[in-house]
């Protein structure tokens, strides 16, 4: 009999390249989308579909097959404006929680927690999974609720669930709607209004995706996995995505307090609409902060492949390219 395999966040950027590769490799997924969730993907993908959502454990607990072999807890908010604070941490702290006591309740075999490099907070120099986690001291509250949702699994550890934690850096690929996604959007659009000094570690969605296939048969029960490899400015980023779309972008860095100023123009007007904005204080503090994490250890002990920073850009441009995402640009050739 093949695995099987419960996922959360399934119509997410991860989830999608995550059932992917679990239905390539023979498993049973059940997949957990909430109500009123875009499924265009996840109807592409063979995956037992179930609705629930994470924030209310009656609906989890429905939703998740008994004695499931690996629970994947991939849902997550991971919203970078402090107007969403109360709500994201409902979804990654009490959702997690939920998560891990219905994992408990049915018998899982194996936890495999999608957190992030975040909860290593904004410290500086480069990263390993001995680093302090420090992501309760950042001013961001993505940070701070990612670390929080770690303590419940460990939480759940103490009463006996196997778990083991995997932390992705910048993830670029196919499937993205709303993270790097908007980068491209607004390169593709010619409205990118500047570049962040900042620089920082990317990984590929194929590869991140692989990793949690991997966790699940090899990862050590308690252990952290960095998911990083590739080291960029975001001016090299951004000059790779304008060189894939054809796209002129700006030649330098925009200066670090012109950006502080339009963050905190946008965080004003994200209070006084009640919409996200573009650009927000919490955002500014990230992509100008230089911080680069080392995934030796996921490379040997799981595998992970460390992928060129163009072939992740490439990746994602064509896939956004042939499903019309990027205004103005018909196609673009993917890597080999």
């Amino acid at each position: 009999m093949p695995d099987s395999a419960f996922v959360t966040g399934a119509t997410g950027f991860v989830g999608l390249n995550l059932i992917e590769a679990l239905v390539r490799e023979g498993w049973e997924v059940t997949a957990m989308h909430r109500r009123g969730s875009e499924l265009k993907y996840l109807r592409r993908m063979a995956a037992r579909r179930v609705e629930g959502d994470v924030v209310d454990a009656a609906s989890v607990r429905a939703a998740m097959p008994a004695r499931v072999d690996v629970v994947f807890h991939v849902a997550g908010d991971t919203s970078l404006w402090s107007g969403q604070d109360a709500a994201q941490d409902r979804v990654n702290v009490l959702g997690t929680r939920n998560v891990v006591e219905a994992a408990l309740a049915h018998g899982a075999r194996r936890f495999v927690h999608t957190s992030t490099v975040s909860v290593y907070g904004l410290q500086p120099g480069r990263i390993d999974e001995r680093s302090p986690q420090r992501g309760a001291e950042s001013p961001i509250n993505y940070q701070r609720s990612k670390l929080k949702a770690e303590a419940e699994v460990r939480a759940g550890m103490a009463r006996g669930l196997d778990a083991v934690f995997l932390n992705p850096a910048g993830i670029l690929g196919r499937y993205d709607t709303r993270n790097y996604a908007r980068l491209f959007r607004l390169i593709a659009e010619r409205r990118l209004p500047g570049v962040p000094g900042g620089a920082r570690s990317f990984c590929d969605a194929r590869a991140v995706a692989d990793a949690h296939v991997a966790a699940a048969a090899r990862g050590r029960s308690g252990e952290n996995y960095l998911l990083a490899g590739t080291d960029a400015s975001l001016l090299e980023l951004v000059r790779e995505i304008g060189a894939a779309l054809g796209r002129p972008v700006p030649p330098r860095p925009t200066p670090a307090w012109l950006l502080r100023a339009l963050g905190m123009a946008g965080a004003l007007r994200g209070r006084l609409t009640g919409r996200a904005p573009d650009l927000t204080p919490e955002i500014v503090r990230l992509a100008t902060t230089t911080i680069f994490f080392d995934c030796a250890k996921a490379v040997r002990e799981l595998g992970f492949r460390v992928v060129p920073l163009r072939d992740m850009v490439l990746d994602c441009a064509a896939w956004m390219a042939a499903e019309g995402l990027l205004p103005g640009v018909e196609s673009v050739a993917s890597r080999p």
